[in-house]
């Protein structure tokens, strides 16, 4: 397999290349964008964050000792978790400051959404249902990570977690049947 520059990138922040760091949020900074952006559609209404939020806060979770992705599909994976994160902290700290004053409604019509619709999310709901996925099979619970927050096809989620496509089809379908049945 050919070494793409996102993977020569990540190789070099890994050792430590400051330059490397910098680059790199060049290098992906647009597609990160656009995940941040599809992410927010699914917010709800008034979303206080930007795409531009997400991305800094991403990014800064994004630690590279701690975490060091070893290529494209990875990394991406990788940021998908960490704005995951990012949202579900806002979303705490929102209902903390109205102390407690319970989630907004879940609009969701099969997951159907998840793919890149624009459902009226409530990220902790969406939170709460994935834990109790991971409780059950975390295998797919990673598959609607790396889906819904990483925006990565089923290809590329096949080849990152080291299972045939069929598998991660599968995967993805019970798991959204699954969370449908908790968010409705």
């Amino acid at each position: 397999m050919d070494e793409g520059p996102i993977t020569r990138l990540l190789r070099r922040r890994a050792d430590g290349d400051s330059d490397a760091d910098a680059a790199l949020a060049r290098l992906v900074y647009d597609e990160l964008h656009a995940l941040a952006e599809q992410h927010l559609r699914r917010e709800r209404v008034g979303h206080t964050l930007t795409p531009t939020d997400l991305i800094h806060e991403a990014w800064l979770r994004l630690d590279a000792r701690s975490a060091a992705p070893a290529d494209r599909s990875q990394f991406f994976g990788l940021a998908a978790r960490r704005m995951r994160q990012v949202l579900v902290d806002h979303a705490r700290r929102r209902l903390a400051d109205k102390r407690g004053g319970g989630g907004e409604a879940v609009t969701l019509s099969a997951l159907d959404a998840v793919a890149g619709g624009t459902a009226d999310l409530d990220a902790l709901a969406l939170e709460q249902a994935l834990v109790q996925l991971e409780a059950i099979d975390a295998r797919k619970a990673r598959v609607v990570e790396l889906r819904y927050f990483g925006g990565l096809e089923v290809n590329e989620i096949s080849e990152l977690l080291g299972i045939s496509r069929a598998t991660a089809l599968r995967d993805w379908e019970v798991a959204r049947a699954f969370l449908h049945l908790r968010l409705s």
